[in-house]
């Protein structure tokens, strides 16, 4: 069964309240099976344009990384993210 991921492109408008956002999101998400592959880090766009933050999250599958985006209680802490950041989130299959 292929891993399932949530992706996230990020630009941070407070970075305090983000701050907060991620020390808060952390727990959360990896309670629910995800594994951090990319959070943050160098990054350089050489085509088109972006988001300033990248964040890939590995779930066991799709149907988890989809019920983890779902989840109550990651979804009050988004409500942080959304005053804080300006992003675009996808729930995404992988290749097997």
């Amino acid at each position: 069964m292929p891993k399932g991921y949530i992706i996230g492109h990020i630009t941070v408008k407070d970075p305090e309240a983000y701050r907060t956002y991620v020390d808060r999101d952390t727990p959360i998400l990896k309670k629910l099976g995800g594994r951090f592959v990319v959070r943050g880090g160098q990054s350089q766009v050489v085509e088109g344009t972006a988001h300033d933050r990248h964040v890939v999250i590995e779930f066991p599958s799709y149907a988890a990384a989809l019920a983890a985006y779902n989840d109550p209680e990651y979804q009050e802490v988004a409500a942080i993210r959304h005053g804080s950041a300006d992003s675009v989130i996808l729930v995404v299959e992988g290749a097997e």
